[in-house]
């Protein structure tokens, strides 16, 4: 088990990484002549997410502290429905066999937003609407969910068809989906921004190269599809390890600055003295302003306040220290740095929804409802510099299809 920590970068060229051995608690330093980060997403930024616990956003950190540019962190996918209490994933294809939305008014409430498509509208759509009923006091209870109704499909073909939503509902709900209504509520699911890359993986720095859902080579542009994830890992996945061995072959083994690698040394141990701010607390405030401020819903309003929340956690975050002060698998120790990686990712994401004017795909600003193609269709491009964030935009390149208006 290593947890790698950063990355090191000499004239712009990536040559190594340093990480820290869990079960030895030593951290070590890794030259190479090319790096290929394929860390995953950050959806731990969100006080709700479909992702699991490593999804703290390390390498997309790593590689802007590195001075990597990142692109469309804006971008966040939602997904509309999740097991209430669990943040488990309950598929589009409850609703693809039948399965109804519902209101505290039993109300089927997806004809008031998409008429013609109505459950089977993209998830973006989907979201804001499950969110606008909670928001108007429709969720159950007055609360944050609404029902799932699978009723309809009769036990028999909710086993035949869903048995895994069935069974999800069964063993963590207590709820008989053939004969009771599921509750469910939005959660972020997917991080559509990342490292920016071209089509060959490369970063915009020498050595290093990114794929999967840390990259943004841009084949989800604003609102990724069901599916494509996959076939995004696998062949940029082929695509950079191909890359990198080409790249390789015409480098020499390169050096690293012994001075770099004592300042990260020094880095990780100023965590181990007794901080005055707790990093557990820091994160879950973090979460929950992200998740109210940041989330499904953005204005020029939350996302200034977002975005100051953040930097004022991060001071506070220099100021952390864990407890736990032994070096082997010292969970804490863990959980601590990884905080700093999702204070980045928050910053960026927050920096991206304030500079984006618009709405688009899964990022939808309720002060500026519509889509601008006259004045972004950009990417949002974002690099560390001077100590903090840089923005510019980029048009987007259009080539055979010309983005239309969405009727649903």
């Amino acid at each position: 088990e290593w947890l790698t920590t950063s990355l090191f970068v000499e004239n712009h060229e990536c040559v190594g990484a340093l990480a820290i051995n869990l079960k030895t608690g030593e951290t070590a330093y890794f030259r190479s002549k090319a790096v290929i980060v394929a860390t995953g997403g950050c959806g731990r930024v969100f006080e709700r997410t479909t992702n699991s616990h490593q999804s703290t956003g390390d390498g997309i950190s790593m590689a802007y502290r590195a001075g990597a540019q990142v692109c469309d962190m804006e971008f966040v996918q939602f997904h509309p429905t999740t097991l209430v209490g669990t943040n488990i994933l309950i598929s589009e294809a409850a609703r693809g066999e039948g399965g109804l939305l519902m209101n505290a008014e039993n109300e089927r409430f997806m004809q008031n937003y998409a008429p013609s498509a109505k459950e089977l509208a993209p998830r973006d759509i989907v979201v804001r609407s499950i969110q606008t009923e909670i928001e108007k006091g429709r969720g159950i209870g007055g609360g944050e969910f609404v029902w799932l109704d699978l009723r309809s499909l009769g036990s028999m073909k909710l086993v035949e068809k869903l048995p895994q939503v069935y069974k999800l509902a069964k063993d963590f709900a207590s709820v008989d989906a053939s004969q009771d209504c599921i509750p469910v509520q939005p959660a972020q699911h997917y991080t559509m921004g990342g490292i920016r890359t071209n089509n060959s993986c490369d970063s915009s720095i020498k050595g290093l190269f990114a794929c999967g859902e840390c990259a943004c080579v841009s084949v989800h542009g604003a609102n990724r599809l069901g599916g494509n994830s996959l076939a995004e890992t696998l062949v940029f996945g082929k695509i950079a390890g191909e890359r990198a061995l080409e790249y390789i072959r015409k480098k020499g083994t390169p050096g690293i600055e012994r001075e770099a690698v004592e300042k990260e040394d020094k880095r990780i141990d100023h965590l181990f003295r007794n901080g005055d701010e707790s990093a557990p607390e820091i994160r879950k405030e973090l979460q929950n302003i992200m998740w109210e401020r940041a989330g499904i819903f953005r204005n020029e309003s939350d996302s200034r306040e977002a975005l100051k929340a953040v930097k004022i956690l991060k001071k506070r975050y220099s100021n952390a220290g864990v407890m736990d002060s032994s070096r082997i698998f010292n969970t804490e120790l863990m959980q601590a740095i990884e905080l700093g990686f999702l204070l980045d990712n928050a910053e960026l994401i927050t920096q991206g929804a304030l500079t984006r004017r618009e709405s688009r795909g899964s990022h939808f600003r309720t002060d500026f409802p519509q889509r601008d193609d006259k004045n972004w269709l950009t990417h949002t491009i974002i690099a560390f510099k001077n100590g903090k964030p840089h923005v510019t935009c980029e048009p987007v390149r259009i080539t055979l299809f010309k983005p239309e208006a969405r009727k649903y």
